[in-house]
């Protein structure tokens, strides 16, 4: 007669034996996980009062952003901008500058995003007055020359001013295209004798 409990304490002892190497092998492989930053949001460089061009094919400046304090995070390589300038610079049109209390620029400057007191500004011309649009956010996409909200807009240039709710700049065409609830006023400017 064969006694079976003394043939399945080996077959226990085995079981047990792999069940802890399973379990060793799990608690060894968690120590390895790699804790190099590379997940966190966290900064790797901070620049104060910087100055960022951008030049064309032929050499000339593109446009210029600068400010007091701009944070850099190397997981999304994106930038976070206080109180940012950005002026566009167009040989045939009067310079455009665009500045806000904050932005965020994505990987390579190709789109900003602004917000808080949002100012877009035309500089005056012999021809025109200065034309200033205020909004409290902006999406610009730099190397295109577009931008856009879906937030209400105040345009002012001289007396007269138009206000709406979204619109869309486009730089390369000098227009300023607001998307609807659009009212104002139209006073003509006078003219010098």
């Amino acid at each position: 007669m064969k006694h079976w409990p003394s043939q399945l304490f080996p077959i226990i002892i085995l079981s047990v034996l792999a069940g802890l190497t399973f379990w060793l092998q799990g608690a060894i492989d968690l120590g390895n996980d790699k804790h190099d930053g590379k997940l966190r949001h966290d900064p790797d460089g901070i620049a104060e009062n910087y100055t960022v061009r951008r030049f064309d094919e032929t050499g000339q400046v593109k446009y210029r952003l600068t400010g007091p304090y701009m944070v850099h995070y190397p997981d999304d390589d994106s930038s976070e901008l206080q109180s940012p300038i950005l002026i566009s610079y167009r040989p045939d049109a009067p310079q455009i500058t665009v500045t806000s209390k904050f932005a965020k620029v994505t990987s390579k400057g190709e789109v900003a995003y602004l917000w808080d007191d949002v100012r877009v500004t035309r500089a005056a011309t012999p021809e025109q007055q200065e034309l200033v649009a205020r909004m409290p956010d902006l999406t610009v996409q730099t190397e295109a020359g577009f931008a856009f909200t879906n937030s209400p807009v105040e345009i002012t240039q001289g007396q007269s001013w138009v206000t709406g709710v979204g619109a869309q700049i486009d730089n390369n065409k000098s227009t300023f295209v607001l998307q609807s609830q659009v009212k104002g006023q139209y006073i003509r400017p006078r003219s010098t004798p």
